[in-house]
């Protein structure tokens, strides 16, 4: 649906952040409310997410891969880490790196999450009429691509 206010760039920019979080944090609230490692930020889950969907990654390919700083990504790693979600093993080829990777506790978690997300918003896709499904099928590449932006 075109608003007046989503015509221009700017107007387009606030409508799609606003749509966007607040789909975000109905995803969030559905894991919390379903009791799936609430204690668990968005940015450990989504971190958790690359090691399983990745099999290994360097500490440096992780942060780089979440677009965050590598001081940040070390508080993730440690806690995860700490939970049992993921584990360190020697780099086959430099010694001085490390290889992530998620144990089986932490890939189930992923899987549960995951699963949990896609049949909520599988609920809500209902809702909609095919025309509509149709055109966020179309908007998929374009959100990708502003998500790797």
């Amino acid at each position: 649906m075109t608003t007046p206010q989503s015509r221009s760039d700017a107007g387009l920019a606030t409508s799609l952040r606003i749509s966007v979080s607040r789909l975000a944090r109905r995803m969030r609230a559905e894991r919390v409310a379903q009791g799936l490692q609430p204690e668990l930020s968005d940015t450990q889950l989504a971190a958790l997410a690359a090691m399983e969907k990745h099999t290994a990654m360097t500490p440096s390919e992780l942060a780089e891969h979440e677009k965050v700083q590598p001081p940040s990504i070390t508080r993730v790693i440690a806690s995860l880490e700490e939970r049992g979600l993921i584990q360190r093993m020697p780099h086959p080829t430099d010694r001085r790196q490390v290889l992530l990777t998620a144990t089986d506790q932490g890939r189930d978690v992923v899987r549960k999450v995951r699963q949990l997300r896609e049949a909520w918003l599988a609920r809500r896709l209902r809702d909609l009429t095919p025309a509509e499904r149709a055109v966020l099928r179309e908007a998929l590449p374009i959100l990708e691509k502003l998500s790797q932006s």
